[in-house]
């Protein structure tokens, strides 16, 4: 059954009807899949942050409310997934707990092990749509525990394919782009989301914009934000640790290419997916000021937009 047909949004209005749209997506997290402070870590960037928790350091994750057809989407299920569903929830004043459909974008811990606390050890929902790749979808059914949210039908399964557009409602659609990333277990994509009036690129993994079949530059002029891997600032961030096994742009690399591009081009680029180590979570760092001296953002908790 495809996309389309399967989700409740299409039963309730036709996509011919024109709407006064009411869209919004939220941020919902900034950090990397292991989150802030980093198990283990006692440097100086997670020392401190043991005794003294920053609520707003949770996992990579955007959400997404249409108030017109009052649903929801989330953008990968995170491990901080109880309270982002708990905000998203609260911010569009929704009937429903949970959101209708989750966006995933590939098998790392971070973007879709927070799948688990819609089990019967949790929740239990009841058939909440997750829309996959096809390795991805694979891998889900494949594996416990995951094959067993399906057999209960606590999440209910969807393919999708890279390149296709998707509608949510008929204010809001969206399109997988697969994306070069170490792809263990699934393909990795990102999303550009299309809402009412406005468009949103999100990729919080890649290996390296060189290494993608697009031009990173084209597809940032093609929406009005973007969302895109900041996971590491530098080289040098992990102390001599070969990054060769973990690539990924780091901000400096990112802000070379994107420098060529206009200011107002600059100003749509908001960086997420920050490691534990990464100074860019520091808003007082000279770093922090560095990038925003050049007319790029880095992604807050919490901050809304309208699409």
């Amino acid at each position: 059954m495809s996309l389309i047909r399967a989700i409740i949004f299409l039963s309730l209005i036709s996509l011919s009807e024109i709407l006064l749209a009411q869209v919004n997506l939220i941020v919902l997290g900034t950090v990397q899949d292991a989150g802030s402070p980093q198990i283990g870590c006692q440097k100086k960037c997670c020392k401190h942050l043991w005794k003294n928790p920053d609520p707003t350091r949770k996992v990579s994750c955007l959400g997404i409310i249409d108030q017109n057809v009052e649903k929801s989407i989330l953008l990968d299920a995170t491990p901080n997934i109880k309270s982002q569903i708990d905000l998203l929830q609260k911010s569009g004043d929704l009937q429903s707990i949970l959101p209708d459909v989750i966006l995933l974008t590939h098998a790392h811990i971070g973007h879709y092990s927070g799948l688990i606390y819609l089990g019967k050890e949790a929740i239990n929902a009841q058939g909440v749509s997750v829309a996959t790749m096809p390795r991805m979808m694979e891998f889900l059914s494949s594996n416990g525990p995951w094959d067993q949210l399906i057999e209960t039908n606590n999440i209910q399964v969807y393919g999708i394919q890279s390149d296709s557009s998707y509608y949510l409602s008929p204010n809001l659609k969206f399109v997988p782009l697969q994306v070069p990333h170490r792809d263990e277990y699934s393909e990795t994509v990102g999303y550009r989301i299309i809402g009412p009036t406005k468009s949103v690129l999100f990729i919080p993994d890649i290996d390296k914009w060189y290494l993608w079949k697009r031009n990173i530059k084209e597809e940032i002029k093609k929406v009005d934000y973007a969302f895109l891997d900041a996971t590491f600032y530098d080289g040098e961030e992990l102390g001599g640790r070969d990054m060769s096994t973990i690539p990924h742009p780091t901000v400096e690399e990112s802000m070379t290419l994107f420098d060529s591009l206009s200011g107002k081009e600059r100003a749509k680029v908001y960086f997420i997916h920050l490691n534990h180590t990464n100074p860019l979570l520091n808003p007082s760092s000279k770093q922090y000021q560095y990038v925003i001296s050049k007319g790029y953002h880095i992604a807050q908790y919490g901050q809304k937009f309208d699409l």
